[in-house]
């Protein structure tokens, strides 16, 4: 019996050493990437709708979307023969309407968050040549006519087109200067806060071209200095317009190619203002421009003439608040109607319009928001949209017709649904994941029947169980001022609520945004999962301003960003502190960009409740950031200086108590490096001591080879000696 028992407790021993938890490290989240799950980059899909193609080993491949079968090789680098400067590496590509040619990308730089320049190649798949779009040097955003027989690109800040059957280039403009006059392209501020770079458009019928132009001679520079083991660091200068000041004048142009000539849209006399989108009709003669003042809480879409540039208006949005520039704008081919997504009944909604700006139906109703309009589809007469109808936690797909009836729901599972369709839309691809789950990829027809499973990452579900990860919990709580949040919580292993355990809150906050949601978290998961296991409760709380909830619930931020994002952040802290297994006096807050922001002024105006505050590149005054986000939710500093005042860090360093992490990339051209240097004097004036990290030639995101592990070994150091 006593050897029977000896064994039992031999092997029970045996069996907790072979299970024990393995524990992460910081090194194998971002130095050797043991957590890295298998993306399935996006589709290019076919025009059959069951085919499409994908970049792998210097070829285009086509497969078969319903068995994942490779049907054939398109184009292969590595036999062009005819073309001496093709470099035969291919950095991307993409097809013309009629999938005759295909666009070769190679040698790309990138610019800014959206823009890049390269070399550009055609090829004919016909031919089998290989044509050079351009040999004076790199270009931007080559692009198809129509029919094919054309390509318009950007080169030194203006535009140009090409005949592929001539091969005769055109220079469409001759103005263009750096830091100066940008034709078809655009500029800082718009390629950041309006998501565009390429500022020019072809009409259906491939005979004129629609662009932008920016004269940004007015707007001031704005200089950063990059350390190249050089004598002397090298500046980079480019035009930053900061709240208040002077934007780049934009017109709206459209030129001709069978005349040569040039008109100039009348868009009236007023400049300081903008023009988000610029998008052709299903009318080649006919121009939609969106017109949009300075506050951005009045939108108006421009019907404009092609042939004499005058315009009438087609439609006019007004907001108290302000208004969401979004690319949910789909003209019909019946030449009579079009959809428009709005959040005019309080919730983004879908509607139908007629051509003479009369709204003829809303299309989705109900007190939830559409978070993405996938298209339309002519021959089915139906629209398919996203949603966050179940829950604000949640995002499913649907289908309706336009008659607004016979809705149907494409993805029933719960979690993050996000799907892109095919070209004929008559089979998706799923992206689904949980907060628990990472990435799963898998194509369905519609009829909601599962095709194929293309990836469902079981290896990073192998590793949570491997490294005993525990699950990410969702909870809800009203504050003082009877406001439900939502918010996540990630507890230690072997938790107990009978001990007391420190918190560590993750924040993003800003308008629109959502950190507790039902979605895989990433490399962040892992971090998080870490800290755990140090005995750390990991939560993170969406305060209002924030999306999915409606109008009324983001934009009441308005006038004062910061200041209810802020006493939502501490009112979290505090009912996390007054939960039993919660020790109230160790509790940290973490943020990066509008986190940062948000770290910052929680440390500060909630000294009593944070006790440590990591801020990574944040705004510490929204003085410095840039025209079009700032004055969008706060007006200029002018008009609201008591918005600007009431919440900006650098006016609260004397407050800050806790322990504070300062982090910022210096070469970062969006929230600039400015902002902590004026944040530190800040705290030097005050006497506050700190610890801070600086990253040369590092821009917003602060990475490139090792940073990312030298600054989260830092912040995990920071978090055990501070919590």
């Amino acid at each position: 019996m006593k050897i029977k028992l000896l064994l039992l407790i031999i092997c029970g021993s045996l069996t907790s050493v072979l299970f024990a938890q393995q524990e992460i490290t910081v090194e194998d989240i971002w130095q050797k990437y043991t957590f890295y799950p298998r993306f399935v980059p996006g589709f290019n899909f076919q025009n059959d709708g069951k085919h499409y193609t994908r970049l792998e080993d210097n070829e285009i491949r086509q497969y078969d979307l319903t068995t994942g079968e490779l049907s054939k090789v398109l184009f292969s680098a590595s036999e062009v023969k005819n073309n001496p400067n093709f470099s035969g590496q291919i950095s991307s590509y993409h097809f013309s309407d009629d999938e005759s040619k295909i666009m070769i990308e190679t040698d790309v730089e990138s610019i800014y968050r959206h823009s890049s320049r390269a070399h550009f190649y055609i090829w004919d798949r016909k031919s089998e040549k290989l044509i050079t779009l351009f040999e004076e040097g790199k270009q931007r955003y080559a692009l198809f006519s129509p029919s094919a027989n054309k390509v318009t690109f950007f080169y030194k800040n203006d535009l140009y087109v090409k005949s592929l059957k001539s091969e005769k280039v055109t220079r469409i403009t001759s103005d263009g200067k750096y830091n100066h006059i940008i034709n078809g392209g655009a500029d800082w501020v718009y390629e950041e806060e309006f998501s565009f770079d390429r500022a020019f458009e072809w009409s259906a019928d491939g005979n004129k071209v629609a662009f932008l132009r920016f004269d940004e001679s007015r707007v001031k520079e704005f200089t950063m200095k990059e350390y190249r083991d050089g004598l002397y660091p090298e500046p980079i200068s480019f035009k930053y317009p900061k709240v208040g000041e002077d934007n780049a004048i934009v017109t709206v142009h459209i030129y001709d190619i069978p005349s040569g000539k040039t008109i100039k849209v009348a868009t009236g006399d007023e400049t300081d203002i903008y023009f988000p989108r610029i998008k052709w009709t299903k009318d080649p003669n006919q121009l939609c421009v969106f017109r949009m003042n300075r506050h951005q809480n009045d939108l108006e879409l421009l019907l404009a003439d092609a042939k004499t540039g005058k315009t009438s208006l087609l439609l006019k949005e007004t907001n108290p608040y302000y208004v969401d520039i979004h690319d949910n704008l789909t003209f019909l081919d019946d030449k009579e109607h079009f959809i428009w997504t709005s959040e005019q009944d309080g919730y983004n909604h879908i509607y139908l319009y007629k051509m003479d700006g009369k709204m003829k139906r809303q299309l989705t109703k109900g007190e939830f928001d559409v978070t993405n309009f996938y298209g339309w589809d002519e021959d089915k007469k139906r629209m398919f949209y996203q949603a966050a109808e179940k829950s604000p936690l949640e995002r499913q797909v649907y289908s309706v017709d336009i008659r607004a009836k016979d809705k149907k729901l494409l993805t029933p599972a719960t979690g993050t649904n996000n799907v892109q369709f095919s070209s004929t839309f008559d089979y998706y691809v799923n992206t689904h994941s949980t907060a628990n789950q990472a990435n799963t990829y898998t194509v369905y027809n519609l009829a909601g029947e599962v095709i194929r499973v293309i990836e469902d990452n079981q290896a990073i579900a192998d590793l949570q169980k491997t490294y005993n990860t525990q699950p990410v919990e969702f909870f809800s709580f009203e504050t003082s001022e009877k406001v439900s949040l939502n918010g996540y919580m990630i507890k230690p292993p072997n938790f107990n609520e009978s001990q007391e355990y420190p918190v560590f809150m993750y924040v993003y906050g800003g308008p629109g945004s959502q950190t507790a949601a039902d979605q895989f978290g990433g490399f962040n998961y892992w971090w998080f999962q870490m800290l755990a296991q140090k005995g750390y409760i990991v939560v993170s709380v969406d305060n209002r301003g924030t999306g999915a909830r409606g109008q009324e619930f983001k934009k009441m931020t308005y006038l004062q960003l910061g200041k209810y994002e802020t006493i939502d952040q501490i009112e979290a802290a505090k009912y996390l502190g007054g939960l039993p297994y919660v020790d109230a006096s160790r509790i940290g807050i973490f943020g990066w960009s509008y986190g940062g922001y948000m770290s910052s002024l929680c440390l500060s105006k909630g000294n009593d409740v944070f006790k440590a505050a990591i801020a990574v590149a944040p705004v510490t005054n929204w003085k410095w950031y840039d025209t079009i986000y700032t004055e969008r939710y706060m007006r200029t500093e002018k008009e609201n200086p008591d918005g600007y005042r009431d919440n900006s860090p650098v006016y609260f360093a004397d407050r800050i108590k806790g322990s504070f992490l300062l982090v910022h990339g210096m070469a970062d051209d969006n929230v600039h490096f400015q902002n902590t240097t004026e944040m530190v004097n800040a705290l030097v004036n005050a006497n506050v001591q700190f610890d801070t990290y600086f990253y040369p030639n590092r821009n917003h995101g602060i990475y490139g080879g090792n940073t990312r592990n030298h600054l989260y070994v830092k912040m995990t150091n920071f978090v055990l000696d501070n919590l």
